[in-house]
C-alpha cells in the first residue's frame, strides 16, 4: 500500500521533543497518575494493590467492561456491545477504513481535517473526493456541495467535529442535514469527534453514533481526558454488519488493548465530569489568551474555534509556512504547527489548551518574530 507521508504526525515527530514553548500540542494539558488520583480522589495505594496482584495477561479481549461502560456515559443511546476498542483515535480511524473500505469504493472526506482521513482511504485505492472547507462557510461543510458529492453507490462520509485545525462545529441540525443526504445513499458516516464535549458554552455536544444508525464515532482517551499516554481509543455504532467487520479485522491487527492502560482509563471515565470541568476551564480561559492575542496582532487573523484545542491562524507575511515555522522554532523556541500540514498556506495551527504560561510565552515569542522580520 502506498500512502503519502503524514504531514501534521512528521512535523511533530520533527521538533516537538525539543521545543521551549509548545503551542502545537492538542492534548488538553496533560495530567500524572498523581493528578488523576487526587482529581478523583482515588486512594493510589488500593489502586496499585489490585494492579500488583493481577497477572499481565490479555485481559478482556473485546474490552475491559468498566471501561466500556464509562464510554457509554458519553453518548446518550450507545450500549457496550457497540464499542470497539482500539490503540487510540489514530488506532480507530485507521481501523475504520482497514474494516471498510475497498478499492474503488467512493468516498467522501472533508479537508482540512486530519490527515487519516483522507489519505488512508485513497492509499486503499478508494474513488476519494474531497470537499474542501472554507472561511466564508466558518468552515462547514457545504451542504450543496456535499450533495452533489453523494451520489449513489457512495460508501462513506468522513467528518471531523469538532474540526481539526479550525476549531469549527457542527451544531446538531447541522449534522441533522449530513445524516439526510447519507441517507439518501445508504452511506456511512465517519466522524471523528476526539474533541467532542471540549466546547465553549455548556450545551450537550451531540454524536454522530445518536443521530444515525450507520455512524460511525471515533474518539480516545488523549485530547478530552488529558491521557494521551494511555493509547486508548474507541470505535463506536450502531450498525451491526460493520461491528462485525471490525472484531473480525481487530483479530489481525492489535487483538486487544493493554488491561492496565484501560483500567486507568476507567478511573477517568468514572470521574469524567471532574476531568471534563478542569478541561473546559482550560479550554475556555486559554482561547481568551489567544483570542486577545489575535486581535492586538495586526498581521494575524482567524475564525475564533467554537471547540476543541486548535485554531487555524493565518498570517500576511511573505513566507511559506514551513519556513516561519521553522526559523521561529530554531530563533524562539516556540512550536507550532504550519498551516501547509493541512494544505492551508500562510497559516499556523496553534494548539491553545497546554499551560496558560507557555501559551503566553509562545504568543509573545510570535510577537517578537514577526518584529524582527517583517
Amino acid at each position: 500500500m502506498k500512502i503519502k507521508p503524514f504531514a501534521v504526525e512528521e512535523w511533530m515527530n520533527r521538533y516537538e521533543v525539543g521545543a521551549k514553548y509548545n503551542i502545537a500540542e492538542t492534548c488538553v494539558d496533560s495530567i500524572s497518575l498523581d493528578q488523576l488520583f487526587a482529581l478523583t480522589g482515588t486512594d493510589p495505594d488500593a489502586f496499585f494493590s489490585d494492579l500488583r496482584a493481577r497477572r499481565l495477561t490479555y485481559g478482556d479481549i473485546e474490552g475491559y467492561p468498566e471501561f466500556k461502560d464509562g464510554i457509554c456515559k458519553l453518548y446518550r443511546t450507545l450500549k457496550p456491545d457497540e464499542i470497539v476498542t482500539t490503540h487510540g483515535a489514530a488506532g480507530a480511524n485507521h481501523h475504520v477504513f482497514y474494516s471498510l473500505v475497498e478499492p474503488g469504493d467512493r468516498v467522501i472526506s472533508i479537508m482540512p481535517t486530519y490527515q487519516q482521513l483522507y489519505s488512508i482511504p485513497d492509499g486503499y485505492g478508494a474513488d476519494l473526493h474531497l470537499l474542501h472547507l472554507t472561511h466564508e462557510n466558518g468552515y462547514l461543510p457545504d451542504l450543496e456541495q456535499l450533495r452533489r458529492l453523494a451520489v449513489p453507490g457512495t460508501k462513506l462520509i468522513c467528518i471531523n467535529n469538532p474540526n481539526n485545525p479550525t476549531g469549527a462545529l457542527m451544531p446538531t441540525e447541522y449534522l441533522r442535514e449530513i445524516v439526510e443526504i447519507a441517507r439518501s445513499v445508504d452511506a456511512y458516516i465517519l466522524c471523528d469527534e476526539v474533541y467532542r464535549h471540549l466546547t465553549q458554552t455548556d450545551e450537550w455536544c451531540d454524536s454522530i453514533v445518536d443521530l444515525y444508525d450507520k455512524g460511525i464515532s471515533v474518539s480516545s482517551m488523549s485530547k478530552v481526558f488529558s491521557l494521551a499516554g494511555l493509547r486508548l481509543g474507541w470505535i463506536a455504532s450502531h450498525d451491526q454488519a460493520f461491528l462485525r467487520a471490525c472484531f473480525s479485522h481487530r483479530d489481525y491487527n492489535h487483538i486487544c488493548c493493554g488491561m492496565i492502560d484501560e483500567r486507568i482509563a476507567s478511573l477517568a471515565l468514572n470521574h469524567s465530569e471532574k476531568l471534563l470541568e478542569r478541561n473546559r476551564s482550560i479550554v475556555r480561559n486559554n482561547l481568551e489568551i489567544l483570542d486577545r492575542w489575535v486581535a492586538s496582532e495586526p498581521g494575524f487573523h482567524y475564525s475564533k474555534p467554537q471547540a476543541g484545542t486548535t485554531a487555524l491562524v493565518f498570517y500576511d507575511f511573505p513566507m511559506p509556512s514551513h519556513e516561519l515555522c521553522e526559523k521561529l522554532y530554531f530563533e524562539t523556541g516556540a512550536f507550532v504547527t504550519p498551516g501547509d500540514c493541512f494544505e492551508e498556506p500562510r497559516s499556523m495551527r496553534i494548539g491553545y489548551a497546554c499551560d496558560p504560561a507557555v501559551l503566553d510565552a509562545g504568543l509573545r515569542c510570535i510577537s517578537e518574530f514577526v518584529r524582527n522580520h517583517f
